[in-house]
């Protein structure tokens, strides 16, 4: 699944927002740096609920504010805590880290 953090390493990830969101997006992205942090946390103690809904909220509003790759990732965390898959959450944590990294907002 492609979740928006493919592509060369450095590249930027570029997402087009509606201007009306401007006030509010930083927020909402330094959130998910925040959640990024307590999902790695309820990992270290398998705490695959916390991390279930954790994602389930991040599919939940990602695409609401623009950002197609939050959702995705949210919704395939979601998947793996389910499954108690601890690698694919793993690699969503890093899907998410990279995606957050590498972000640029464009206010249309």
């Amino acid at each position: 699944m492609d979740n928006g953090a493919g592509g060369k390493q450095n590249e930027k990830i570029t997402v087009r927002v509606d201007a009306e969101l401007q006030s509010i997006v930083p927020g909402f992205l330094k959130n998910r740096q925040k959640d990024l942090i307590s999902i790695r946390e309820a990992l270290k103690r398998a705490d695959f609920q916390r991390i279930s809904v954790l994602g389930h909220c991040m599919k939940g509003s990602g695409g609401g504010y623009g950002f197609d790759g939050i959702t995705e990732i949210g919704g395939s965390l979601e998947r793996a805590a389910n499954e108690q898959n601890t690698n694919e959450v793993q690699r969503q944590i890093e899907c998410l880290g990279i995606y957050l990294e590498r972000i640029e907002v464009v206010y249309v």
